[in-house]
């Protein structure tokens, strides 16, 4: 990375303290959603399926079902709104970014858990 970059990375980017999480475990993200003069906090929990960037633009990407359908979100780490994770379970994947979990239904989209 450049020097200036880092440098403004460094000054200027808040940085929170999040727990350690990988590709595969499942994890809930709390982030607050302003409406009008109102906010609230909302949470998102599903599986990892990757993890991108390093340092202050690193990005992670949520995977939940809500019914029959999948639904993505991609977080920065870095997100204002964003007030914090949990990890619920630990998963074991081979892979980097599963996004092979996408096509997988019922029994076949369960991951194994890391111990």
């Amino acid at each position: 990375m450049k020097p200036i970059l880092k440098y403004v990375e460094d000054k200027y980017i808040e940085r929170k303290e999040f727990p350690e999480f990988k590709t595969g475990d499942t994890i809930t993200a709390y982030y607050k959603i302003t409406e009008g003069d109102k906010s609230r906090t909302q949470f998102f929990r599903g599986v990892v399926i990757q993890i991108r960037g390093n340092g202050a633009t690193k990005t992670f990407t949520i995977r939940k079902m809500s019914g029959t359908v999948g639904v993505e979100r991609i977080f920065p780490i870095n997100l204002p709104a964003l007030e914090r994770i949990e990890v619920n379970k630990r998963g074991k994947v081979s892979q980097s970014r599963i996004f092979y979990f996408r096509k997988l239904q019922g029994k076949r989209a369960r991951i194994k858990d890391r111990l």
